[in-house]
């Protein structure tokens, strides 16, 4: 929830003149990539959710079981959302490249790690068994063949 809430604060702060932007990064160059990775990331997101179908969830209920999603973009990825995540949130780093902005992205990037790997992936498992196993050995965690286990 922080990495969110400094994400959100970053561009605000940075817009009010309370955060300066790092000079290195505070370009054309590198805003306009930003502004293309943050809408990418968004579209990319809502996408991801809609694929899920019913299976779209907030967090893990170990008492619910839910189908394992294995079409459409889950089929390049095995975290779709995550991923889209945090190409929004790497467009608004790079927009307004302030130091909060930066930290945040690396905070949100370790929590959806560790939602991912320490959460996410075991209840998948537990729940879905060699299904999940063989989708896991196949499909990348946030890339495509990346971080198949």
């Amino acid at each position: 929830m922080g990495a969110i809430l400094a994400g959100v604060a970053a561009p605000l702060l940075q817009l009010t003149g309370i955060l300066t932007p790092m000079p290195v990064l505070h370009a054309p160059a590198v805003q306009a990539p930003g502004v293309v990775a943050a809408i990418a990331g968004l579209a990319a997101t809502l996408y991801a959710q809609h694929g899920m179908g019913e299976s779209w969830r907030i967090g893990v209920d170990p008492g619910e079981t839910t189908t394992l999603v294995r079409t459409g973009v889950f089929g390049w990825v095995r975290n779709p959302i995550f991923a889209a995540m945090l190409v929004f949130a790497a467009g608004i780093a790079l927009m307004t490249p302030n130091p909060l902005a930066l930290a945040a992205f690396v905070v949100l990037l370790a929590a959806i790690e560790v939602q991912v790997r320490v959460v996410e992936e075991p209840y998948l498992a537990r729940i879905h068994g060699r299904a999940y196993t063989d989708y896991r050995a196949a499909v990348g965690r946030f890339a495509p063949g990346i971080g198949r286990n």
